[in-house]
């Protein structure tokens, strides 16, 4: 029981950092829109969306995709289409969903 305990843990972890960094990619973003010169703000995009690339992959490695853009990244459907054959977040820690 411990260990689900920790691994559920680190899971909402690092869910939790990856809404961080989305957040502050994306936010950035918007600021683009309309400062698009801005260097500074160019390289902290760049910087948190590449920590975004390598959350989303390590978050697939470890539970299974999260996005359409992280099959790719964790190579977790190369050769069946086993999208669907993850677990649901709704199903609950048996299967290693998020409830």
């Amino acid at each position: 029981m411990r260990n689900q305990r920790c691994t559920a843990r680190n899971k909402e972890q690092l869910l939790h950092q990856l809404d961080l960094v989305s957040f502050a990619a994306y936010d950035t973003l918007l600021y683009l829109d309309t400062h698009p010169d801005d260097e500074k703000a160019c390289d902290y995009f760049r910087e948190h969306n590449k920590m975004r690339r390598e959350l989303l992959k390590e978050y697939a490695d470890q539970y299974g995709p999260l996005t359409l853009d992280s099959m790719e990244l964790s190579g977790a459907c190369d050769s069946d289409w086993d999208w669907v054959m993850q677990p649901w977040p709704w199903e609950g820690s048996r299967k290693g969903g998020c409830c």
